[in-house]
């Protein structure tokens, strides 16, 4: 059992210019569909170097290449996921494929510690555990930051944005401080993780309360591998200890997925378990417990006054992300994660937005995992974000 929790936690927990080709499997994935495909390296502003992988039409191929360079649009994937996550539904669902088909010049981020994305200017990821002192604060005035100068600075237009589960926390909190604004089309936001006040899943809220998080950095784990035996053995524990039905995790964590693509189960079971900082999920557990949206909480006086100038970690207010920016959020009826009363408290602070600016579809019958691995996310997902995108980015 304990080797199947840590496959289904997966599914919780998506400028120097240098080009290698094909050197990943995102683009070894891209081109066995027809696509081209090229590797990016991005440093970021504390030293973390970054693939991202650009998808387009093959001129030569099945799938014809514009005459103009498309409008950029950048993929963000949630945690301890990757790039795969955009192009392991095929080519016909995968939400990669269809923005090139429909003529944008198509951008996958990695974000830092996964596979792509393990290299540093002085710190090395395997040995140096300073290497992982970050959370998905950092994701956001980093990673993201330098994914999103680099694709604006190199096609020379402003770029459009799509992110799953975390890629949607940390495109939030950046709006709500007035960030990137000015090099940003449009966020089409896919189940939208802000609030975590209602989640559902009992394994990852026992989690949370039991303080899971910290006793692993108590214990000096600090790259969270999902597939390690430690986090095995501690999520083993949990399920027996609370009499919990772990059998079938991916309900229990995800939610009710209705309709996942067999295919992309295959890819996603070989691939999807990547490495994020334990941090990261200490920060998610105090989301969970306090129902904020805030900065990491130090849990010591000295040192968030050190880090903040104040006891407490300042509270993001997403009430402040621009009215007239135009945003598309889409979110599942049977979403454990991005749970349907969590969305409301989001869209309610989003009330004063332009209502010409927000797009909000409600798929009920999905849950968290179908926006990116569904059988019928063609039709479901890709069609309204391209909708949305041609309404909004011209």
């Amino acid at each position: 059992m304990a080797g199947r929790i840590s496959i289904v936690l997966a599914l919780f927990l998506s400028l120097t210019l240098r080009v290698a080709y094909c050197t990943t499997d995102v683009c070894l994935t891209v081109k066995s569909y027809g696509y081209a495909c090229h590797d990016y390296k991005v440093t970021t502003g504390d030293g973390y170097i970054l693939t991202l992988q650009r998808v387009h039409a093959h001129p030569h191929g099945s799938h014809h290449r514009p005459a103009k360079p498309g409008r950029p649009v950048l993929l963000q994937h949630g945690v301890t996921m990757d790039g795969m996550a955009w192009v392991m539904n095929g080519a016909e669902q995968s939400l990669a494929f269809a923005l090139a088909d429909g003529g944008f010049d198509v951008w996958i981020a990695n974000s830092r510690g996964t596979r792509f994305s393990r290299g540093h200017n002085h710190l090395t990821a395997d040995t140096d555990r300073s290497y992982w002192s970050w959370t998905w604060v950092e994701l956001a005035n980093f990673d993201l930051a330098a994914n999103v100068d680099f694709v604006y600075n190199h096609t020379g237009q402003k770029v459009s944005y799509v992110g799953h589960s975390l890629g949607t926390l940390t495109m939030l909190v950046s709006l709500s401080q007035h960030k990137l604004v000015d090099k940003l089309k449009a966020a089409a936001l896919l189940t939208p993780i802000a609030h975590l006040n209602h989640i559902t899943t009992a394994l990852l809220q026992l989690g949370a309360n039991v303080y899971g998080g910290e006793l692993l950095n108590l214990l000096g784990i600090s790259e969270f591998v999902p597939q390690s035996e430690t986090v095995d053995h501690f999520l083993e524990k949990i399920c027996v200890v609370h009499s919990l039905d772990c059998r079938d995790l991916l309900s229990a964590i995800t939610g009710d997925n209705c309709c996942l693509n067999s295919t992309a189960m295959d890819l996603f079971l070989k691939y999807a378990p990547q490495a994020t900082s334990t941090m990261t999920m200490v920060h998610f557990a105090q989301m969970v417990r306090t129902g904020n949206v805030a900065m990491y909480d130090f849990e010591n006086i000295f040192a968030n006054l050190k880090h903040y100038g104040r006891l407490r970690p300042p509270v993001y207010d997403l009430a402040a992300i621009p009215a007239d920016f135009p945003l598309f959020l889409s979110y599942g009826g049977r979403d454990a994660l991005s749970d349907v009363e969590d969305v409301g408290l989001l869209l309610d602070e989003l009330r004063d937005h332009q209502e010409d600016k927000l797009t909000v579809q409600l798929i009920e019958e999905y849950a968290h995992m179908d926006f990116i691995m569904a059988y019928n996310a063609g039709t479901k997902v890709n069609a309204p974000v391209l909708e949305f995108f041609n309404n909004n980015c011209q």
